[in-house]
């Protein structure tokens, strides 16, 4: 099991991950966790919609777009709190 990705330039630790193909296309779906201090970050990162994916233990990228996306807790601007983020990645038609 895959145990971080890269989303452009950002490192995430994911805590599962699968990865699937959809009508030829690879979909990536993880789940990690956000704390408060990183919230803004990550979300900021996230509204781009289209990034390119790294997967480090396979080495392998491409071009992705979100397919799905939620999360466990909205209130992550409140200090010390703790969110999961659940996000597919839809492999990107050039």
């Amino acid at each position: 099991m895959e145990n971080t990705i890269i989303l452009d330039d950002t490192l995430i630790p994911v805590d599962e991950y699968l990865e699937e193909k959809i009508n030829g296309l690879r979909r990536i779906s993880v789940k990690f966790k956000v704390t408060s201090d990183d919230y803004h970050d990550i979300t900021t990162l996230l509204y781009k919609g289209t990034f390119l994916v790294k997967v480090p233990n396979t080495e392998e990228s491409f071009k992705a777009s979100i397919d799905q996306y939620s999360t466990s807790i909205t209130n992550l601007y409140e200090k010390g709190n703790i969110g999961v983020f659940s996000l597919s990645l839809l492999e990107a038609v050039n």
